[in-house]
């Protein structure tokens, strides 16, 4: 089989490797489609995302779709969690998987990921995909989750008003989240053009360029000096963490989606502190992968839109060139 492993700083190599086998509890995937991520672009950028640094050759890669290759399942679609939980452990048993002890996340640190014609998975963590639903689609699930599971730590309530500052994939889903949840005024941010158009498409009610802070007095007008309900960073960047915190209304919550390059995030501490503001910082996702099925499949979220290019591995330099760019939206890549 193919596989794409990173070697080091933007050093991708596509290798000849055997094909695995499934072991007890596993299923065998044939990937059909992989979403690159800002956290994969990290990988490549730095060989490191965070305090996890790159050991080995790996194959990076977590947003992914597949068809079960064997047992009574052959042949179905299904989408596929990257994370595998324990079950055991005293978060897992809280109901906060995503705080496991013993957490395996497909394409971070000495675990493989997707970016590969087959791989082995436990079966409990895959996802049958509707007909409704593309391969492509069903890659864009796990981001969906991301988002849902920032709107789910905001307490957003019907009619409330948000904010969303970064506008790519993770953002443009956190909107339509947003509206599904029922807040009745979303603005948005960014400051690429085509990605505003986009915010604007799938239902942000105001768009505003980013510029370092410069937008702060019109978001603040246009919710009458008082600011937003919530606010939602998924930009990566101190600006737009800024900008969140500022707009934000007293007593308002600030949701931090945006991993940034650095490792670090800066904002004016007396501006959190005098508005009492609640700042909550997302760790992937819990178990939302049947609502965020349901809300594809419903036309809530639209995910297909959101998938601008698509490539076969063999052309991965052109495809990670364009996510690189920022060009499009969501990069997908088709083992």
């Amino acid at each position: 089989m193919k596989a794409l492993r990173l070697h080091g700083v933007g050093d991708l190599r596509l290798h000849d490797e055997p094909a695995p086998t499934a072991g007890a509890g596993e299923s065998l995937l044939r990937v059909t489609a992989v979403g690159i991520c800002g956290s994969d672009l990290h990988w490549l950028e730095d060989a490191s995302i965070g305090d996890a640094a790159l050991t080995k050759p790996l194959i990076i890669g977590h947003e992914f779709a597949a068809v079960i290759e064997s047992g009574a399942q052959r042949g179905q679609r299904v989408a596929v969690d990257p994370a595998i939980a324990c079950e055991k452990c005293e978060f897992c048993l809280e109901g906060n998987p995503n705080f496991c002890d013993h957490l395996i996340f497909a394409g971070h640190g000495s675990d493989d990921g997707a970016l590969r014609e087959t791989m082995a998975w436990p079966t409990r963590c895959l996802y049958p995909i509707p007909d409704a639903l593309t391969d492509a689609d069903g890659a864009v699930l796990e981001p969906l989750g991301v988002a849902i599971h920032a709107v789910d730590l905001s307490h957003l309530k019907p009619g409330m008003t948000v904010g969303v500052f970064g506008c790519g994939p993770i953002g443009l889903l956190t909107l339509q989240v947003a509206r599904a949840a029922g807040a009745t005024r979303i603005i948005a941010t960014d400051k690429l053009a085509h990605r505003l158009e986009a915010a604007r498409s799938l239902g942000a009610t105001v768009v505003l360029q980013a510029a370092d802070g410069e937008e702060n007095a019109e978001v603040l007008a246009l919710t009458n000096g008082q600011g937003v309900h919530v606010a939602f960073e998924a930009a990566g960047e101190n600006a737009a963490v800024e900008t969140a915190i500022a707009v934000t209304r007293k007593g308002g919550n600030v949701i931090l989606s945006g991993i940034p390059s650095d490792d670090r995030t800066a904002f004016t501490a007396s501006t959190a502190r005098r508005k009492g503001l609640t700042i909550k910082l997302v760790r992937r996702m819990k178990h939302v992968y049947p609502r965020a099925i349901r809300l594809a499949e419903s036309g809530m979220v639209d995910v297909r839109s959101i998938v601008t290019h698509r490539f076969p591995i063999t052309e991965f330099e052109k495809a990670f060139s364009v996510a690189t760019r920022r060009e499009g939206l969501k990069v997908i890549i088709e083992p």
